[in-house]
């Protein structure tokens, strides 16, 4: 966490399920930000890099192996969340994560 200079703890919250943290009514602890839902399906064009708008908060959901179903995928875009894509390469859960807060963060420098 120190070794990069930029980092900090993050704050875990309690799960939650799918349906309720996409519906604009649940609270969030903070709003203000871009919805992003990153899946495997997306169109290649709607790119992460490419939809994202520089010095811009962002809530990017990833999802579990498998991906996400497509009745979630349709519910998070219809409450608001961008569709988009990591690129042409199947990530772990994990890797996607840090690929996606990376990219961010490359945006911002």
């Amino acid at each position: 966490m120190k070794q990069s200079i930029k980092a900090y703890l993050p704050k875990l919250n309690n799960a939650v399920r799918f349906k309720d943290f996409v519906n604009p009514g649940f609270h969030l602890p903070s709003s203000g930000f871009l919805k992003f839902l990153c899946s495997c399906d997306a169109d290649k064009d709607a790119l992460l890099k490419n939809v994202y708008t520089i010095s811009s908060d962002a809530l990017i959901l990833i999802g579990p192996e498998g991906d996400f179903s497509e009745e979630e995928v349709q519910l998070a875009s219809k409450n608001g969340f961008k569709i988009t894509s990591l690129g042409e390469s199947r990530l772990r859960t994990e890797t996607a994560g840090m690929v996606a807060c990376h990219t961010i963060q490359i945006m911002n420098e």
